[in-house]
């Protein structure tokens, strides 16, 4: 090799470096980024948690009266669809579970016959409310057993016996 080569290819090497690893001119450490990330999210999170949980409070439960005027309301929608024989047992039932729930008599297990017996002797009803019961319970009665052919405003009288017996009893209750 020549002397002219040998300082040509020292040049050319001169010129061509390693590569220098990065450097690092961060002043912050990166377990801290990544710490205080997570933190940042997590506190992030429950804010967002906490705000939709008071957002959700539970709904005090529905009172019985409230409960049996809301299923009525949505039966008197229901007339004209459909037949008065089983218009007037969903009635029924709907009046019955109400009598159940806010009065603790066992209405559901018992013929029309023995719930008016019972009912005599019950201190919580007036007498309207009884008359009211009674006539109530004796068209259903009708309709279900004797397969008195009922009409849509049968339906409708069934419908407003049963909402002015709740409600009859809502006036008792604020006296």
């Amino acid at each position: 090799m020549t002397m002219s080569t040998l300082f040509v290819s020292i040049l050319a090497a001169e010129e061509f470096h390693d590569i220098a690893p990065p450097v690092d001119y961060s002043l912050i450490p990166p377990w801290l980024v990544f710490a205080g990330t997570f933190l940042a999210l997590t506190i992030l999170g429950l804010i967002i948690w906490l705000i939709a949980k008071r957002r959700r409070r539970p709904q005090p439960p529905q009172l019985p009266r409230d409960r049996t005027l809301e299923a009525l309301e949505r039966m008197r929608e229901q007339i004209d669809r459909m037949n008065p024989y089983q218009f007037s047992i969903h009635v029924s039932d709907i009046l019955r579970r109400y009598v159940t729930e806010q009065h603790g008599l066992p209405v559901t297990r018992q013929t029309s016959v023995e719930f008016l017996n019972a009912l005599t002797e019950a201190p919580q009803f007036s007498s309207d409310e009884k008359s009211l019961l009674e006539d109530f319970l004796n068209r259903c009665d009708l309709i279900k057993f004797a397969r008195y052919e009922a009409t849509s405003a049968d339906s409708q009288l069934l419908l407003e016996e049963a909402t002015r017996f709740v409600k009859g009893g809502q006036q008792l209750a604020s006296v």
